[in-house]
């Protein structure tokens, strides 16, 4: 079962979460303040954190960034809900390494949405616990990836590529399509050299020989492909 944590000080948006995401088959643990929600967090990593942007004793902010600096919980999905849908506060929440926010008053169906959106692109709701490819395995219930028995540690941004890859076995995906997948923005808060430089740094963590590439292939003029 898929656990979430939904981290928010508002008591009638908090019961209407806890209710929602309950009846649609999620087991749901909640907090109100940024420590309960570390407590929290530390006792049991979850499959996905709701989280807002003000709480009574810090930022939502500050909870994400401590997140993001502990290797143990920086590949936890982060849905940040705010009432502001201010550029600004969205561009830092997605720079600190959220994967979503969604602005308050939202659709039920519309939270539903981003969060199966999010799960699926880390490879939580997948049918497919572990894929394999030639000697690299991922696990993408635990988020682990390994190549022969050594564990290969990715930030965030590594693994959701890599699992976008894995996850469209043997099909060629477009530069435009690699974006959609990774930023839920389309990519416009990225140039457009970022997707090469994260290419290079996979090859360079999980190919024998990042020079000739067996894993992750270039196919010239359309994208790159996992696969034969």
């Amino acid at each position: 079962m898929t656990h979430i944590y939904c981290i928010e000080d508002d008591s009638a948006i908090l019961t209407a979460l806890q209710y929602t995401l309950t009846q649609e088959g999620y087991q749901v643990q909640t907090a109100t303040t940024v420590r309960q929600g570390q407590t929290l967090i530390e006792q049991s990593a979850p499959d996905l954190v709701l989280l807002d942007v003000t709480l009574p004793d810090g930022s939502g902010y500050d909870l994400c960034r401590w997140m993001r600096e502990d290797s143990r919980l920086k590949l936890i999905p982060i849905i940040f809900l705010t009432a502001c849908d201010d550029e600004v506060n969205i561009v830092m929440g997605l720079d600190l390494g959220a994967d979503d926010y969604i602005t308050k008053p939202f659709r039920v169906r519309e939270l539903l949405s981003r969060i199966n959106s999010v799960l699926r692109r880390m490879g939580r709701s997948s049918k497919e616990s572990v894929l394999r490819f030639q000697d690299l395995t991922i696990n993408t219930i635990a988020a682990r990836v390994f190549r022969g028995s050594e564990e290969i540690f990715l930030t965030g941004m590594e693994y959701r590529l890599l699992l976008t890859l894995a996850t469209h076995h043997n099909q060629v995906l477009t530069r435009d399509q690699l974006f959609e997948a990774i930023w839920d923005l389309g990519g416009e808060y990225v140039n457009d050299n970022t997707l090469t430089v994260y290419i290079k740094r996979l090859r360079e963590k999980l190919e024998k020989d990042p020079a000739q590439p067996q894993l992750i292939k270039t196919v010239r003029g359309l994208g790159y492909k996992m696969g034969d």
